[in-house]
C-alpha cells in the first residue's frame, strides 16, 4: 500500500487527542510535592510566590529549576533580577504558603526575613537555595528558570510541608507511629 502512512512502524506519527485539562489536573494532583516560596528583589522591592514545581537538575554544576506562570508578577521579577531564592517551607507553614499563593500586595508584611542576605530569605524556612538565573526556557503558559545554586543551607530535624490532592499536609514518620503502642523510644 504505497499511498498509506506506515502507522504500524515504530516512530510513526499519529495524531493523539488532546488531554482533557480537568482529567490532567485530577491525575497530577496525585503527585505529592514539597512546598516552597520563590523570592527575589526588583528595584529594592521583594517579590514572591508559592511554588511546588521545583526540582533538582544537576550536581555538576549544581542546578535546580523552578517553573513560574508567565502571568505572575514574580515571573517578570525573576527575569529582571536574574537571581532568586527557593525557600523550603516546613510542615507548620501552611498559612505562609497560602499567603504567597495569593495575588495581593503586602505579602511580605510581618514575614521575618534573614537580614544577613541581600535577597529575601525567609527566616523560618527549613532550607533555602540562593540561585543565579542561568537560563529561561518557555514551557507553555510557564517559564522554566534554571538556577545555578550559589549558596544553600538547611535546618536539621525539620519536616517539609507537602502538597497532595490539592491540599497541604505533612509527612508522618511510620517508624515512630509503629513504636508508640509499645512506648519504645519515649525515654
Amino acid at each position: 500500500m504505497a499511498g498509506r502512512a506506515n502507522e504500524d512502524q515504530p516512530g510513526a506519527s499519529r495524531q493523539k487527542p488532546a488531554v482533557d485539562e480537568a482529567a490532567y489536573r485530577e491525575a497530577i494532583a496525585h503527585f505529592a510535592t514539597g512546598v516552597t516560596v520563590i523570592t527575589t528583589n526588583v528595584d529594592g522591592e521583594p517579590a514572591g510566590m508559592t511554588a511546588s514545581a521545583v526540582a533538582s537538575l544537576s550536581l555538576a554544576p549544581v542546578l535546580l529549576l523552578v517553573c513560574i506562570s508567565t502571568h505572575l508578577r514574580t515571573h517578570e521579577a525573576l527575569e529582571n533580577s536574574g537571581r532568586f531564592v527557593v525557600n523550603v517551607l516546613g510542615e507548620e507553614h501552611e498559612e505562609l504558603a497560602r499567603r504567597f499563593a495569593r495575588s495581593q500586595e503586602g505579602k511580605f508584611a510581618e514575614v521575618r526575613l534573614d537580614p544577613s542576605y541581600e535577597l529575601p530569605v525567609l527566616a523560618d524556612a527549613i532550607a533555602h537555595f540562593i540561585c543565579d538565573v542561568k537560563e529561561r526556557i518557555p514551557g507553555g503558559d510557564h517559564s522554566i528558570f534554571i538556577g545555578q545554586v550559589t549558596e544553600c543551607t538547611h535546618v536539621p530535624g525539620r519536616k517539609p510541608l507537602v502538597y497532595f490532592k490539592s491540599s497541604f499536609g505533612r509527612i508522618d514518620d511510620p517508624d515512630r507511629a509503629a513504636l508508640e503502642p509499645y512506648n519504645i523510644g519515649a525515654w
